[in-house]
């Protein structure tokens, strides 16, 4: 697991965690703001895997995205990018399995 600060007010959290043989990718923004629409990517060893849109829901104001990815040979980097075009704050993760 991995989190840090975005270049707002909003933070950020990757977790990275095995499913089955695979690679469960969980990327959380957490923004304090119930309805802002965030673009989302996510690259696995440079592969873009996701791109899409998110928006914060629900009481804390956040979104989460999973995915599954395969486990590739050696270690498996992950980038994980979100933007808010109505703010232009980024959020910037990684981390590797």
């Amino acid at each position: 697991i991995r989190e840090g600060s975005c270049s707002g007010r909003s933070d950020w959290k990757l977790k990275l965690s095995p499913e089955d043989g695979r690679i469960e990718v969980e990327f959380e923004v957490d923004q304090n703001v119930v309805g802002d629409r965030w673009r989302v990517k996510i690259l696995h060893d440079g592969d873009r895997v996701f791109a899409g849109t998110r928006t914060t829901r629900g009481a804390s104001g956040s979104f989460q995205l999973r995915i599954v990815e395969s486990d590739r040979a050696g270690s498996d980097a992950f980038r994980a990018r979100a933007r808010n075009p109505s703010t232009d704050e980024v959020c910037r993760g990684s981390a590797t399995f």
